[in-house]
Order: structure tokens, then sequence, then C-alpha cells
């Protein structure tokens, strides 16, 4: 994930920042994502089904920064809403990866 994540970002018309995110207590995110594009944070999950414990550093960052968008990549078929978390398959987020302007999670919502 992440050099598709930094070949789309280096690819972009206006490149965003990307970051990893954690807490001194080792709460994690994966990917920050800061630009022009919005602010995302992404996790991503090698599991099928996406359990509670996987959202937890996605919503501590959220509480943290409100203003950002949680996104959770992970191996499932359905694109879904978990506590406030828009929950994305893999597949269907690197099939959209291109040096569009947007992100495909930000394109349409659940």
């Amino acid at each position: 994930m992440a050099p598709r994540s930094k070949a789309w970002n280096d690819y972009h018309p206006a490149p965003n920042q990307l970051a990893f995110w954690r807490t001194r207590s080792g709460v994690e995110v994966d990917f920050i994502v800061y630009g022009p594009d919005g602010f995302l944070a992404i996790e991503v999950k090698n599991g099928a089904t996406v359990r509670p414990a996987d959202l937890r550093g996605l919503k501590t960052f959220h509480t943290d920064y409100p203003e950002s968008t949680p996104i959770l990549l992970y191996r499932g078929k359905e694109r879904l809403a978990k506590s406030g978390v828009l929950c994305v398959p893999c597949e269907e987020f690197l099939a959209g990866i291109h040096p569009d302007p947007r992100l495909p999670v930000m394109s349409n919502d659940v």
C-alpha cells in the first residue's frame, strides 16, 4: 500500500503531505494525507471483516482532529460505515488510484 500511495501522491497535480501518526501509548494510523484533497486518516487492515479494534486508531485520531476523514481499507467486499469510519475494500481503493485530482474514496460517500 505504501508505494502505491506515494506513487499516487508523486504523480498528483498538487501533491499532498503523507505521514504516519502514533501516540505515546502506541495508538497509530498508517497514513495521514493532508493537502489540496483534504485531510484523510487511512488505516490498512488485512482482515476480510471490520472489527471494533480495527477502528481504534482512526477514532482516536478523529477525536483529536475532527476535521479529518477517517478511512479503513480492508480485504472485504463491501463499502460501509462503522462508528463514523468509512470502510472501503482495498481492491476498490487500489483500482481507483491514478493521477487524478482526488483519492477514490472522496468521490462518493457510503
